[in-house]
């Protein structure tokens, strides 16, 4: 599964919806600053350049309408992207053509367009915005210079009155510009993604921990008063049992009921884990470390081992304070669930990288079935399955234990293309709950 599949998200596609809008209302303004100007000079509406600002609005208002029906009909929006902000450098170069080439005002529009372009496609995509931009304002101005195209308003060629130094001089400019431009706008991009992130991340979490409360106390006391019961129960079915010949009728029916009775002992320790996790365990534990043994663990279970592809992209120096064996069965879930939605042969991946705000981004993908949207908003809910051997409680356990620790857990998911979830760790022990 590539990255590409949840770029083209409803928020990316809303990104370009702006731009669109934005590009449109550039070109109204543009026409009719050109009217204004033309009337106020008393010029004809066929002069140059303004005639040719004319064609380039409609040219700007055409693809318009052609990106509005890509982006609504068609799947691939990066492609959208990146053709739409190239189509609009050679636009920029078109408009600094027509009024005047060397001495244009307009050479700042290369770095209105580069800084969208790392709004849309963050750092890379605005070098290579930024490339482009500066191969056609050189190739344009040497082309002049060197007279083999004509200045389209002025009479005069630039080497008939400017020197070739300066000519260079100006086009290193326009280049450092760029690229400057290119590389401070897209580590905002990138800061502001991971901000925007961050905090989606942290509101949906605290929707989450704010409806689990409610249910906290009732379960922990349920759990409470079925644990004796059962222990109970357990030990006078194991008494009996002593004094029952082995392979008998009555032997079976006992070793059904120890067995069910185990099982409905590990649901309500699950209960207990989920209404009171104890951090009591805590240490400073080396993620990388901690994760590459969970996948050798999870690896050496024949139901995986044969069907699961595991893949990482670790940043190794990172470590959070946490319970051993929480973190393990935090990620032993998530890898667990993530195989379950593969139904044939498959690959996980786990990206492990430091976040804004002294957080650790751990990241758990796989290409899978990814969930519906119908149980989205249900997945972290106590009892809440659609197995049908599952309790329900795994999701929300771990969502508990990572909140005892002051972290947050979100997830994205494509039907049919896979799901991430994404855990945020606080960096700081002091924070630590």
């Amino acid at each position: 599964m590539k990255n590409n599949d949840f770029k083209n998200s409803s928020d990316f596609s809303t990104q370009i919806k702006w731009i669109i809008l934005s590009r449109i209302i550039f070109t109204i303004m543009m026409i009719i600053s050109c009217l204004v100007f033309s009337l106020g000079e008393n010029l004809s509406f066929f002069s140059q350049p303004f005639f040719s600002l004319y064609n380039i609005a409609a040219v700007i208002l055409m693809l318009s309408i052609v990106y509005l029906i890509w982006l609504n009909k068609f799947k691939n929006k990066m492609a959208l992207a990146y053709f739409q902000t190239i189509a609009d450098t050679i636009i920029v170069t078109a408009i600094i053509f027509v009024t005047g080439s060397y001495d244009s005002i307009f050479t700042f529009f290369y770095l209105v367009v580069i800084i969208y372009t790392a709004m849309l496609l963050l750092q890379k995509g605005s070098l290579i915005i930024a490339t482009i931009s500066c191969m056609q304002y050189g190739i344009l101005i040497e082309l002049e210079y060197y007279k083999i195209i004509p200045p389209f308003s002025d009479s005069y060629f630039l080497s008939n009155t400017i020197n070739e130094s300066h000519i260079i001089y100006r086009i290193i400019i326009v280049v450092v510009a760029c690229f400057a431009v290119a590389i401070l706008s897209g580590i905002l991009a990138l800061q502001l993604k991971g901000a925007k992130q961050d905090l989606k991340i942290a509101q949906e979490h605290l929707k989450r921990v704010e409806k689990m409360t409610a249910v906290d106390e009732m379960i922990s006391g349920i759990a409470y008063e079925i644990k004796n019961p059962l222990a109970s129960l357990s030990g006078s079915i194991q008494l009996l049992q002593e004094d029952t010949k082995p392979g008998s009728y009555e032997d079976k029916l006992m070793q059904i009921i120890l067995r069910e009775t185990h099982r409905l002992e590990n649901i309500v320790n699950d209960i207990r884990i989920f209404a009171k996790p104890h951090t009591d365990n805590a240490v400073r534990i080396k993620l990388a470390d901690a994760i590459e043994e969970t996948i050798e663990l999870f690896l050496n279970d024949p139901e995986w081992n044969q069907k699961i592809r595991v893949t990482t992209n670790m940043n190794k120096n990172l470590s959070v304070f946490i319970d051993p064996s929480h973190f393990t069965q935090i990620l032993w879930n998530l890898l667990k669930n993530a195989a379950q939605s593969i139904k044939d042969h498959g690959e996980i991946k786990i990206i492990l990288k430091s976040s804004i705000n002294n957080r650790v981004h751990l990241a758990v993908k796989d290409s899978g079935n990814g969930i519906q949207k119908e149980n989205s908003t249900h997945i972290f809910d106590p009892f809440y399955t659609t197995k049908p051997d599952g309790t329900g409680l795994g999701l929300s356990i771990i969502h508990r234990l990572i909140d005892t620790y002051n972290g947050m857990i979100d997830f994205e998911s494509i039907p049919g293309k896979g799901t991430i979830f994404t855990v945020l760790f606080n960096g700081d022990p002091s924070k630590t709950k």
